[in-house]
């Protein structure tokens, strides 16, 4: 893909803030051709640069009130495939790589603490996981994954 230009930048800005706008109405907005909105829209897709058309979840409404970030130290080079198994984890929803005193960084939503406890549970008994340490969100000041890219 070619370099992303103000055109591809104003049409992600425009997804990001209503994915399921038509491609009608973002051309209208942005006053090109519907037909300039699709091919923008598929070039961005084949590149990887837009990787799907989401819903912004609640979790909180629908009982996932609580949220945990763990730290997990990894013994040796077995990083990658425990990041992995992690990642399979269901009420995983990010998993980083990270500098300091954590190899990575788990996100996580729960119901009770007795989700978390067994998540906890599962990734201290993996092979190679030297320890985890778990801090629980007390308060949620912004959970918004996008950025204003303009």
């Amino acid at each position: 893909m070619g370099k992303i230009d103000d055109l591809d930048v104003r049409i992600l800005e425009k997804l990001k803030d209503d994915a399921r706008k038509s491609f009608r109405d973002m051309a209208e907005e942005l006053s090109v051709a519907e037909g300039t909105i699709y091919n923008r829209v598929n070039k961005l897709r084949e590149a990887g640069v837009l990787r799907g058309f989401i819903a912004d979840i609640d979790y909180a409404k629908l009982g996932y009130d609580l949220t945990a970030l763990i730290g997990v130290i990894v013994k040796g080079g077995h990083l990658p495939e425990i990041e992995e198994k992690i990642s399979e984890e269901e009420n995983v929803s990010a998993v980083y790589d990270v500098t300091g005193e954590y190899d990575a960084v788990v996100v996580a939503k729960f119901k009770d603490r007795s989700q978390l406890n067994t998540l906890v549970k599962k990734l201290t008994a993996i092979s190679n996981v030297d320890r985890t340490y778990t801090m629980v969100v007390l308060n949620v000041v912004k959970e918004n994954h996008g950025i204003n890219l303009e």
